[in-house]
Protein backbone atom coordinates (compact mmCIF):
# COMPACT_ATOMS: atom_id res chain seq x y z
CA UNK A 1 0.00 0.00 0.00
CA UNK A 2 3.06 2.25 1.07
CA UNK A 3 4.32 1.71 -2.27
CA UNK A 4 2.02 2.15 -4.37
CA UNK A 5 1.33 5.97 -2.63
CA UNK A 6 4.76 6.02 -4.09
CA UNK A 7 7.47 5.12 -1.38
CA UNK A 8 10.02 3.73 -2.15
CA UNK A 9 12.59 0.67 0.19
CA UNK A 10 14.57 3.54 1.33
CA UNK A 11 11.71 5.70 2.67
CA UNK A 12 10.58 2.92 4.92
CA UNK A 13 13.81 2.02 6.23
CA UNK A 14 13.97 5.89 7.44
CA UNK A 15 11.78 7.27 10.23
CA UNK A 16 8.82 8.20 9.09
CA UNK A 17 7.49 11.74 10.15
CA UNK A 18 3.93 13.11 10.18
CA UNK A 19 3.29 16.52 8.97
CA UNK A 20 0.60 17.37 10.68
CA UNK A 21 -1.21 20.07 7.98
CA UNK A 22 -4.14 22.31 9.28
CA UNK A 23 -4.39 24.10 5.83
CA UNK A 24 -7.67 25.21 4.57
CA UNK A 25 -8.53 27.56 2.13
CA UNK A 26 -11.30 29.34 4.35
CA UNK A 27 -8.73 31.23 6.37
CA UNK A 28 -5.44 33.97 5.45
CA UNK A 29 -4.50 31.76 9.07
CA UNK A 30 -3.87 28.83 7.41
CA UNK A 31 -3.80 29.42 3.55
CA UNK A 32 -0.41 29.58 3.24
CA UNK A 33 0.33 26.09 5.28
CA UNK A 34 -0.03 24.23 1.92
CA UNK A 35 3.05 25.44 0.82
CA UNK A 36 5.38 26.23 4.27
CA UNK A 37 4.71 22.26 4.23
CA UNK A 38 6.72 21.97 1.85
CA UNK A 39 9.60 23.74 3.16
CA UNK A 40 9.23 21.29 6.29
CA UNK A 41 9.26 18.11 3.98
CA UNK A 42 12.43 19.48 2.78
CA UNK A 43 13.95 19.73 6.20
CA UNK A 44 12.81 16.06 7.32
CA UNK A 45 14.38 14.80 4.20
CA UNK A 46 17.78 16.28 4.80
CA UNK A 47 17.52 15.13 7.93
CA UNK A 48 17.53 11.53 7.07
CA UNK A 49 13.67 11.10 7.63
CA UNK A 50 10.77 10.07 4.93
CA UNK A 51 7.45 13.00 5.78
CA UNK A 52 4.03 12.07 5.29
CA UNK A 53 2.06 14.84 5.02
CA UNK A 54 -1.90 14.62 6.30
CA UNK A 55 -4.44 17.27 7.36
CA UNK A 56 -7.16 17.95 9.61
CA UNK A 57 -9.89 20.88 9.70
CA UNK A 58 -10.20 24.51 10.57
CA UNK A 59 -12.67 26.65 11.90
CA UNK A 60 -12.04 30.23 11.28
CA UNK A 61 -12.91 31.94 14.76
CA UNK A 62 -13.34 35.20 12.75
CA UNK A 63 -15.35 34.29 9.75
CA UNK A 64 -18.09 32.21 11.61
CA UNK A 65 -18.28 34.95 14.80
CA UNK A 66 -22.11 36.09 15.91
CA UNK A 67 -23.18 33.04 13.87
CA UNK A 68 -24.37 29.27 14.35
CA UNK A 69 -20.65 28.59 12.74
CA UNK A 70 -18.68 29.76 16.07
CA UNK A 71 -20.28 26.78 17.46
CA UNK A 72 -17.59 24.61 16.26
CA UNK A 73 -15.06 26.74 17.00
CA UNK A 74 -13.90 25.17 20.20
CA UNK A 75 -15.57 21.34 19.40
CA UNK A 76 -13.11 22.05 16.23
CA UNK A 77 -10.47 21.75 19.19
CA UNK A 78 -10.93 18.17 19.89
CA UNK A 79 -11.77 16.96 16.25
CA UNK A 80 -8.11 18.24 14.92
CA UNK A 81 -6.39 17.04 18.01
CA UNK A 82 -8.72 13.57 17.96
CA UNK A 83 -7.76 13.47 13.73
CA UNK A 84 -3.90 14.00 14.53
CA UNK A 85 -3.87 10.96 17.32
CA UNK A 86 -5.79 8.83 15.17
CA UNK A 87 -3.96 9.31 11.96
CA UNK A 88 -0.44 9.14 14.00
CA UNK A 89 -1.06 5.92 16.12
CA UNK A 90 -2.82 4.33 13.26
CA UNK A 91 -0.04 4.22 10.94
CA UNK A 92 2.83 4.01 13.95
CA UNK A 93 4.32 7.18 12.90
CA UNK A 94 7.85 7.87 14.78
CA UNK A 95 7.38 11.29 14.96
CA UNK A 96 4.84 14.46 14.49
CA UNK A 97 5.47 18.01 13.24
CA UNK A 98 2.28 19.95 13.12
CA UNK A 99 1.64 23.38 11.44
CA UNK A 100 -0.69 25.70 13.12
CA UNK A 101 -2.30 28.79 12.21
CA UNK A 102 -6.18 30.22 13.40
CA UNK A 103 -6.81 30.07 17.18
CA UNK A 104 -7.91 26.43 17.79
CA UNK A 105 -5.09 24.83 15.66
CA UNK A 106 -2.74 25.78 17.97
CA UNK A 107 -3.99 24.02 21.08
CA UNK A 108 -5.27 20.95 19.29
CA UNK A 109 -1.65 20.43 17.85
CA UNK A 110 -0.32 20.58 21.55
CA UNK A 111 -3.04 18.58 23.08
CA UNK A 112 -2.32 15.69 20.05
CA UNK A 113 1.36 15.76 20.66
CA UNK A 114 0.90 15.79 24.24
CA UNK A 115 -1.89 12.89 24.28
CA UNK A 116 0.44 10.80 22.28
CA UNK A 117 3.17 11.52 23.74
CA UNK A 118 5.28 10.75 20.30
CA UNK A 119 8.71 13.11 19.86
CA UNK A 120 7.58 16.34 18.01
CA UNK A 121 7.23 19.94 17.92
CA UNK A 122 4.66 22.93 16.27
CA UNK A 123 5.09 25.22 13.96
CA UNK A 124 2.79 28.37 14.02
CA UNK A 125 2.15 29.84 10.39
CA UNK A 126 3.19 33.20 11.80
CA UNK A 127 0.59 36.76 12.21
CA UNK A 128 -0.59 38.47 9.37
CA UNK A 129 0.69 41.91 8.79
CA UNK A 130 -1.46 44.66 9.89
CA UNK A 131 -3.69 46.45 7.34
CA UNK A 132 -3.62 50.43 6.57
CA UNK A 133 -6.82 52.41 6.72
CA UNK A 134 -6.60 56.47 6.67
CA UNK A 135 -3.31 56.23 7.50
CA UNK A 136 -3.65 54.14 10.79
CA UNK A 137 -2.48 50.16 11.29
CA UNK A 138 -5.45 48.01 11.77
CA UNK A 139 -6.48 44.21 12.12
CA UNK A 140 -9.63 43.03 12.03
CA UNK A 141 -10.57 44.04 15.75
CA UNK A 142 -11.04 47.18 14.33
CA UNK A 143 -13.48 46.21 12.16
CA UNK A 144 -15.85 44.90 14.45
CA UNK A 145 -15.41 47.72 16.05
CA UNK A 146 -16.44 49.73 13.32
CA UNK A 147 -20.10 47.65 13.28
CA UNK A 148 -20.85 49.28 16.13
CA UNK A 149 -19.98 52.94 15.30
CA UNK A 150 -21.74 52.20 12.06
CA UNK A 151 -25.15 51.52 14.25
CA UNK A 152 -24.30 54.09 16.04
CA UNK A 153 -24.31 56.38 13.08
CA UNK A 154 -20.51 57.65 13.77
CA UNK A 155 -19.02 55.73 10.58
CA UNK A 156 -20.54 56.03 7.32
CA UNK A 157 -21.25 52.57 5.04
CA UNK A 158 -18.72 53.19 2.61
CA UNK A 159 -15.97 53.69 5.22
CA UNK A 160 -16.96 50.32 6.73
CA UNK A 161 -16.93 49.25 3.51
CA UNK A 162 -13.22 50.50 3.11
CA UNK A 163 -11.88 49.15 6.41
CA UNK A 164 -13.30 46.01 5.55
CA UNK A 165 -11.23 45.64 2.17
CA UNK A 166 -8.51 46.52 3.87
CA UNK A 167 -8.09 44.97 7.70
CA UNK A 168 -6.44 41.57 6.22
CA UNK A 169 -3.81 42.21 3.29
CA UNK A 170 -2.81 38.63 3.06
CA UNK A 171 -1.77 34.92 4.49
CA UNK A 172 -0.93 34.84 8.51
CA UNK A 173 -3.59 34.99 11.82
CA UNK A 174 -4.76 37.87 13.18
CA UNK A 175 -2.57 40.72 14.08
CA UNK A 176 -2.76 41.48 17.81
CA UNK A 177 -2.09 39.66 20.83
CA UNK A 178 -5.17 37.60 20.01
CA UNK A 179 -5.84 34.38 21.16
CA UNK A 180 -3.43 32.99 17.73
CA UNK A 181 -0.51 34.95 18.56
CA UNK A 182 -1.23 34.34 22.36
CA UNK A 183 -1.00 30.88 22.09
CA UNK A 184 2.02 31.16 19.55
CA UNK A 185 4.20 33.01 22.45
CA UNK A 186 2.40 30.41 25.19
CA UNK A 187 3.58 27.20 23.24
CA UNK A 188 6.81 27.99 23.11
CA UNK A 189 7.22 28.82 26.30
CA UNK A 190 5.93 25.45 26.91
CA UNK A 191 9.15 24.40 24.78
CA UNK A 192 7.09 22.91 22.39
CA UNK A 193 7.82 25.39 19.63
CA UNK A 194 11.10 26.65 18.55
CA UNK A 195 12.00 30.47 20.35
CA UNK A 196 11.52 32.92 17.47
CA UNK A 197 10.40 30.79 14.91
CA UNK A 198 6.80 31.13 15.49
CA UNK A 199 6.62 34.73 15.46
CA UNK A 200 8.16 35.03 12.02
CA UNK A 201 5.32 36.69 10.12
CA UNK A 202 3.17 34.56 7.61
CA UNK A 203 4.95 36.20 4.47
CA UNK A 204 7.75 37.15 5.26
CA UNK A 205 10.00 34.54 2.99
CA UNK A 206 12.45 33.69 5.71
CA UNK A 207 9.40 31.60 7.12
CA UNK A 208 10.05 28.91 4.72
CA UNK A 209 13.80 28.84 6.37
CA UNK A 210 12.50 28.51 9.45
CA UNK A 211 10.24 25.40 8.35
CA UNK A 212 13.56 23.65 7.03
CA UNK A 213 15.05 23.86 10.25
CA UNK A 214 11.79 22.33 11.89
CA UNK A 215 11.52 19.16 9.86
CA UNK A 216 15.08 19.07 10.75
CA UNK A 217 14.53 19.42 14.54
CA UNK A 218 11.85 16.94 14.46
CA UNK A 219 14.83 14.01 13.54
CA UNK A 220 16.94 15.14 16.25
CA UNK A 221 14.01 14.90 19.06
CA UNK A 222 13.27 11.09 17.51
CA UNK A 223 17.33 10.22 17.69
CA UNK A 224 17.24 11.93 21.19
CA UNK A 225 14.17 10.32 22.14
CA UNK A 226 12.49 13.40 23.77
CA UNK A 227 9.22 12.96 23.87
CA UNK A 228 7.15 16.42 24.62
CA UNK A 229 6.03 15.28 28.10
CA UNK A 230 9.39 15.48 29.10
CA UNK A 231 9.07 19.61 28.36
CA UNK A 232 5.35 19.90 29.68
CA UNK A 233 6.04 19.91 32.88
CA UNK A 234 4.66 21.99 36.05
CA UNK A 235 7.20 24.62 35.40
CA UNK A 236 6.52 24.65 31.74
CA UNK A 237 2.89 25.50 32.26
CA UNK A 238 3.67 28.43 35.02
CA UNK A 239 5.95 29.89 31.82
CA UNK A 240 3.48 30.19 29.96
CA UNK A 241 0.33 31.73 32.08
CA UNK A 242 3.42 33.93 33.06
CA UNK A 243 4.11 34.68 29.44
CA UNK A 244 -0.05 35.39 28.98
CA UNK A 245 -0.22 37.67 31.74
CA UNK A 246 3.11 39.64 30.47
CA UNK A 247 1.33 39.79 26.96
CA UNK A 248 -1.92 40.74 28.24
CA UNK A 249 -3.10 38.16 25.93
CA UNK A 250 -6.50 36.35 25.30
CA UNK A 251 -8.33 34.65 27.93
CA UNK A 252 -8.82 31.76 25.67
CA UNK A 253 -5.68 30.80 26.79
CA UNK A 254 -7.14 29.91 30.11
CA UNK A 255 -9.33 27.23 28.45
CA UNK A 256 -6.43 26.07 26.09
CA UNK A 257 -3.58 25.24 28.67
CA UNK A 258 -5.91 23.46 30.99
CA UNK A 259 -7.01 21.24 28.28
CA UNK A 260 -3.17 20.23 26.91
CA UNK A 261 -2.34 20.19 31.25
CA UNK A 262 -5.00 17.65 31.16
CA UNK A 263 -3.69 15.76 28.06
CA UNK A 264 -0.09 16.13 29.32
CA UNK A 265 -1.28 14.65 32.64
CA UNK A 266 -0.02 17.94 34.64
CA UNK A 267 -1.82 19.11 37.68
CA UNK A 268 -3.02 22.43 36.65
CA UNK A 269 -6.27 24.28 38.39
CA UNK A 270 -7.60 27.70 36.88
CA UNK A 271 -7.15 29.31 40.33
CA UNK A 272 -3.02 28.59 39.38
CA UNK A 273 -3.67 31.58 36.53
CA UNK A 274 -4.42 34.07 39.13
CA UNK A 275 -1.78 33.55 41.43
CA UNK A 276 0.61 33.67 38.21
CA UNK A 277 -0.93 36.72 36.90
CA UNK A 278 -1.25 38.96 40.13
CA UNK A 279 2.71 38.25 40.22
CA UNK A 280 3.15 39.52 36.70
CA UNK A 281 3.22 42.41 35.31
CA UNK A 282 2.15 43.64 31.52
CA UNK A 283 4.94 44.56 29.52
CA UNK A 284 4.02 44.50 25.87
CA UNK A 285 1.67 47.37 24.47
CA UNK A 286 -0.34 44.86 22.28
CA UNK A 287 -3.64 45.14 20.83
CA UNK A 288 -6.47 44.79 21.80
CA UNK A 289 -5.72 46.42 25.06
CA UNK A 290 -2.28 48.24 23.34
CA UNK A 291 -1.23 50.12 20.34
CA UNK A 292 0.81 47.62 18.57
CA UNK A 293 0.71 44.58 16.48
CA UNK A 294 2.39 41.10 16.45
CA UNK A 295 4.30 42.12 13.99
CA UNK A 296 5.76 45.45 16.07
CA UNK A 297 6.71 43.04 19.10
CA UNK A 298 8.90 40.79 16.36
CA UNK A 299 10.39 44.10 15.04
CA UNK A 300 11.34 45.18 18.84
CA UNK A 301 12.64 41.90 19.82
CA UNK A 302 10.75 39.67 20.00
CA UNK A 303 9.96 36.65 22.07
CA UNK A 304 13.47 36.38 23.16
CA UNK A 305 14.05 40.17 24.66
CA UNK A 306 10.55 39.23 26.75
CA UNK A 307 11.56 35.88 27.76
CA UNK A 308 15.08 37.35 28.40
CA UNK A 309 13.69 40.20 31.10
CA UNK A 310 11.20 38.18 32.72
CA UNK A 311 13.80 35.50 33.33
CA UNK A 312 16.33 38.14 34.71
CA UNK A 313 13.57 39.61 37.03
CA UNK A 314 12.69 36.05 38.46
CA UNK A 315 9.34 35.83 36.73
CA UNK A 316 10.26 32.91 34.68
CA UNK A 317 12.16 29.81 35.59
CA UNK A 318 14.66 27.99 33.17
CA UNK A 319 13.47 25.25 31.55
CA UNK A 320 14.12 22.96 28.44
CA UNK A 321 12.59 23.55 24.69
CA UNK A 322 12.25 21.71 21.21
CA UNK A 323 15.93 22.83 20.42
CA UNK A 324 17.37 21.12 23.17
CA UNK A 325 18.25 24.60 24.06
CA UNK A 326 16.80 25.53 27.62
CA UNK A 327 15.16 29.29 27.40
CA UNK A 328 18.06 30.93 29.10
CA UNK A 329 19.94 30.10 26.22
CA UNK A 330 17.61 30.44 24.01
CA UNK A 331 16.89 33.74 25.40
CA UNK A 332 20.80 35.02 25.50
CA UNK A 333 20.47 36.20 21.85
CA UNK A 334 17.97 38.40 22.46
CA UNK A 335 18.54 41.50 20.48
CA UNK A 336 16.76 44.60 20.36
CA UNK A 337 15.51 47.54 22.50
CA UNK A 338 12.21 46.69 22.99
CA UNK A 339 10.67 50.07 23.32
CA UNK A 340 7.97 51.28 22.87
CA UNK A 341 6.33 47.81 22.28
CA UNK A 342 7.90 45.89 24.85
CA UNK A 343 8.61 48.02 28.48
CA UNK A 344 11.21 46.76 30.76
CA UNK A 345 10.24 45.04 33.94
CA UNK A 346 10.77 48.03 35.96
CA UNK A 347 8.61 50.56 33.80
CA UNK A 348 5.79 48.02 33.17
CA UNK A 349 2.26 49.10 31.53
CA UNK A 350 0.20 47.52 34.24
CA UNK A 351 1.87 45.98 37.80
CA UNK A 352 -0.17 42.90 36.90
CA UNK A 353 -1.12 40.68 34.52
CA UNK A 354 -4.10 41.29 31.77
CA UNK A 355 -6.43 38.75 33.27
CA UNK A 356 -7.72 37.88 36.75
CA UNK A 357 -9.90 35.04 37.93
CA UNK A 358 -12.83 35.51 39.75
CA UNK A 359 -15.19 33.99 42.31
CA UNK A 360 -18.13 34.79 44.38
CA UNK A 361 -22.07 33.79 44.45
CA UNK A 362 -22.11 34.10 40.91
CA UNK A 363 -19.18 32.28 39.64
CA UNK A 364 -18.43 29.67 42.14
CA UNK A 365 -16.66 27.59 40.28
CA UNK A 366 -15.05 30.67 38.78
CA UNK A 367 -14.54 33.01 35.83
CA UNK A 368 -11.89 34.59 33.82
CA UNK A 369 -11.94 38.37 33.45
CA UNK A 370 -10.41 40.87 31.28
CA UNK A 371 -7.77 43.79 32.55
CA UNK A 372 -6.43 44.44 29.57
CA UNK A 373 -7.33 47.87 27.86
CA UNK A 374 -8.87 49.47 31.03
CA UNK A 375 -8.28 50.39 34.58
CA UNK A 376 -11.30 49.65 36.25
CA UNK A 377 -11.15 46.96 38.86
CA UNK A 378 -15.16 47.60 40.31
CA UNK A 379 -18.40 47.39 38.31
CA UNK A 380 -21.87 47.87 40.20
CA UNK A 381 -25.12 48.20 37.58
CA UNK A 382 -28.62 46.37 36.87
CA UNK A 383 -28.24 43.22 34.70
CA UNK A 384 -29.54 43.31 31.69
CA UNK A 385 -30.18 39.46 30.57
CA UNK A 386 -30.25 37.70 27.17
CA UNK A 387 -31.21 33.94 26.50
CA UNK A 388 -28.02 34.18 23.69
CA UNK A 389 -25.73 36.02 22.02
CA UNK A 390 -28.38 37.12 19.03
CA UNK A 391 -30.82 38.56 21.49
CA UNK A 392 -27.57 40.42 23.22
CA UNK A 393 -26.16 41.76 19.77
CA UNK A 394 -30.04 42.51 18.54
CA UNK A 395 -30.21 44.78 22.15
CA UNK A 396 -26.79 46.49 20.98
CA UNK A 397 -27.70 47.28 17.79
CA UNK A 398 -31.23 48.53 18.43
CA UNK A 399 -28.70 51.31 21.18
CA UNK A 400 -30.95 49.20 24.04
CA UNK A 401 -27.92 49.09 25.97
CA UNK A 402 -27.06 52.35 28.16
CA UNK A 403 -24.06 53.22 30.44
CA UNK A 404 -24.02 51.13 33.66
CA UNK A 405 -25.96 48.22 32.68
CA UNK A 406 -23.90 45.12 33.10
CA UNK A 407 -25.25 42.86 30.02
CA UNK A 408 -25.23 39.38 30.80
CA UNK A 409 -25.41 37.07 28.08
CA UNK A 410 -26.02 33.02 29.18
CA UNK A 411 -27.07 29.71 27.52
CA UNK A 412 -23.32 30.16 26.15
CA UNK A 413 -21.57 27.42 27.54
CA UNK A 414 -19.56 24.18 26.16
CA UNK A 415 -22.52 22.52 26.95
CA UNK A 416 -25.83 24.47 27.22
CA UNK A 417 -24.37 26.29 23.90
CA UNK A 418 -22.95 24.18 22.76
CA UNK A 419 -19.73 24.74 21.84
CA UNK A 420 -18.97 28.28 24.03
CA UNK A 421 -19.29 30.42 21.27
CA UNK A 422 -17.17 33.86 21.47
CA UNK A 423 -18.99 36.89 22.20
CA UNK A 424 -16.85 39.65 20.05
CA UNK A 425 -19.59 40.82 17.67
CA UNK A 426 -21.45 42.01 21.22
CA UNK A 427 -18.75 43.08 22.94
CA UNK A 428 -16.91 45.03 19.71
CA UNK A 429 -20.33 46.25 18.86
CA UNK A 430 -20.59 47.70 22.59
CA UNK A 431 -16.74 49.49 21.95
CA UNK A 432 -17.91 50.50 18.93
CA UNK A 433 -20.92 52.50 20.30
CA UNK A 434 -18.55 54.58 23.17
CA UNK A 435 -19.91 51.96 25.86
CA UNK A 436 -16.80 50.38 26.88
CA UNK A 437 -15.77 52.14 29.51
CA UNK A 438 -19.55 52.40 31.72
CA UNK A 439 -20.96 48.86 30.96
CA UNK A 440 -19.74 45.18 31.80
CA UNK A 441 -20.20 41.94 30.74
CA UNK A 442 -20.53 38.24 31.99
CA UNK A 443 -21.41 35.43 29.96
CA UNK A 444 -20.90 31.86 30.48
CA UNK A 445 -19.55 31.92 26.76
CA UNK A 446 -16.22 33.19 26.11
CA UNK A 447 -14.42 36.31 24.58
CA UNK A 448 -12.36 36.56 21.32
CA UNK A 449 -8.79 37.30 22.06
CA UNK A 450 -9.47 40.57 20.41
CA UNK A 451 -12.17 41.21 23.26
CA UNK A 452 -11.22 44.61 25.59
CA UNK A 453 -12.96 46.16 28.29
CA UNK A 454 -14.77 44.96 31.33
CA UNK A 455 -16.01 41.63 30.57
CA UNK A 456 -16.16 38.17 32.60
CA UNK A 457 -16.32 34.96 30.58
CA UNK A 458 -16.42 31.06 31.35
CA UNK A 459 -18.60 31.47 34.31
CA UNK A 460 -19.09 28.65 36.04
CA UNK A 461 -21.50 26.68 36.58
CA UNK A 462 -23.08 27.19 33.21
CA UNK A 463 -26.35 27.99 32.77
CA UNK A 464 -27.03 24.37 31.40
CA UNK A 465 -25.40 23.03 34.36
CA UNK A 466 -27.89 25.22 36.88
CA UNK A 467 -25.45 27.52 37.21
CA UNK A 468 -26.36 30.62 39.67
CA UNK A 469 -26.08 32.90 36.27
CA UNK A 470 -29.12 30.51 35.25
CA UNK A 471 -31.15 32.44 38.19
CA UNK A 472 -30.55 35.79 37.07
CA UNK A 473 -33.38 38.57 36.47
CA UNK A 474 -33.35 41.75 34.73
CA UNK A 475 -32.75 44.57 37.15
CA UNK A 476 -30.36 42.50 39.66
CA UNK A 477 -27.37 44.07 40.74
CA UNK A 478 -23.92 42.52 39.86
CA UNK A 479 -20.87 43.29 41.00
CA UNK A 480 -17.45 43.41 40.14
CA UNK A 481 -14.83 43.19 42.92
CA UNK A 482 -11.32 42.55 40.91
CA UNK A 483 -9.60 43.50 44.42
CA UNK A 484 -10.96 41.22 45.97
CA UNK A 485 -11.23 38.38 43.32
CA UNK A 486 -15.28 38.76 43.27
CA UNK A 487 -18.13 38.29 41.13
CA UNK A 488 -21.46 38.70 43.26
CA UNK A 489 -24.89 39.05 42.60
CA UNK A 490 -27.52 41.10 44.70
CA UNK A 491 -30.62 38.66 45.11
CA UNK A 492 -32.08 35.68 46.67
CA UNK A 493 -31.75 33.05 43.82
CA UNK A 494 -32.64 29.84 45.82
CA UNK A 495 -36.27 30.89 45.38
CA UNK A 496 -36.56 31.06 41.33
CA UNK A 497 -36.92 27.92 38.87
CA UNK A 498 -33.74 28.39 36.52
CA UNK A 499 -34.16 29.62 32.90
CA UNK A 500 -33.99 26.48 30.76
CA UNK A 501 -33.33 26.23 26.82
CA UNK A 502 -32.90 23.11 25.05
CA UNK A 503 -30.32 23.43 22.31
CA UNK A 504 -31.33 21.94 18.84
CA UNK A 505 -28.15 19.52 17.91
CA UNK A 506 -29.53 15.84 18.35
CA UNK A 507 -27.11 13.98 16.18
CA UNK A 508 -23.58 14.81 14.68
CA UNK A 509 -20.13 16.53 16.37
CA UNK A 510 -21.86 19.32 17.87
CA UNK A 511 -23.81 16.91 19.90
CA UNK A 512 -21.22 14.44 20.88
CA UNK A 513 -19.41 17.55 22.19
CA UNK A 514 -22.55 18.57 24.52
CA UNK A 515 -22.43 15.31 25.57
CA UNK A 516 -19.18 14.91 26.80
CA UNK A 517 -17.63 18.07 27.25
CA UNK A 518 -16.34 19.32 30.83
CA UNK A 519 -16.63 22.65 32.46
CA UNK A 520 -14.89 25.93 31.22
CA UNK A 521 -12.97 26.32 34.44
CA UNK A 522 -11.48 22.54 33.55
CA UNK A 523 -10.56 23.49 30.35
CA UNK A 524 -13.83 22.38 28.29
CA UNK A 525 -12.13 19.20 27.38
CA UNK A 526 -14.02 15.77 25.99
CA UNK A 527 -13.99 13.26 28.32
CA UNK A 528 -15.75 9.65 28.35
CA UNK A 529 -19.01 9.75 30.35
CA UNK A 530 -17.69 7.84 33.60
CA UNK A 531 -14.63 10.79 33.94
CA UNK A 532 -17.67 13.19 33.36
CA UNK A 533 -19.67 11.87 35.96
CA UNK A 534 -17.01 13.06 38.50
CA UNK A 535 -17.38 16.55 37.97
CA UNK A 536 -20.69 17.27 37.24
CA UNK A 537 -22.03 20.67 38.67
CA UNK A 538 -23.49 20.69 42.10
CA UNK A 539 -26.87 21.94 42.60
CA UNK A 540 -26.87 26.17 42.64
CA UNK A 541 -27.15 25.63 47.21
CA UNK A 542 -24.58 23.46 46.94
CA UNK A 543 -22.47 25.40 44.12
CA UNK A 544 -23.41 28.70 46.07
CA UNK A 545 -21.54 26.87 49.41
CA UNK A 546 -18.84 25.79 48.01
CA UNK A 547 -16.27 26.46 45.21
CA UNK A 548 -15.55 23.22 42.93
CA UNK A 549 -11.74 22.23 42.32
CA UNK A 550 -10.32 20.75 39.55
CA UNK A 551 -9.91 16.88 39.55
CA UNK A 552 -6.85 14.97 38.64
CA UNK A 553 -7.38 13.83 35.11
CA UNK A 554 -7.78 9.56 35.42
Amino acid sequence: MLKGAGFTDEDLERPLVGIANTWTEVTPCNVHLRALAESVKAGVRAAGGTPIEFNTIAVSDGITMGTEGMRGSLVSREVIADSIELFAESHLLDGVIALSGCDKTIPATVMALARMDLPGLVLYGGPIAPGTFEGNDVTIQDVFEAVGAHAAGKLSSERLRVLEDSACPGAGACGGQFTANTMSVAITLLGMSPMGMNEVAAADPAKHDVARECGAMVMDLIKRDVRPRALLTRTAFENAIASVAATAGSTNAVLHLLAIAYEAGVSLAIDDFDAIAARTPVLADLKPGGRYSAVDMTRAGGVRLLVKRMLDAGLLADAPTCTGRTLREEAASARGEGAPVLRAVADPLKPRGGFAILRGSLAPAGCVVKLAGHDRQTHTGPARVFDGEEAAFAAVQQNAIKPGDVVVIRHEGPRGGPGMREMLGVTAALIGQGLGDSIALVTDGRFSGATHGLMAGHVSPEAADGGPIAYLRDGDVITFDVANRRLDVDADLSTRTPSVREHAYRRGVIAKFAALVSSASEGAVTRPPSAQAASQAQPLAASQAQPTTRKEPS
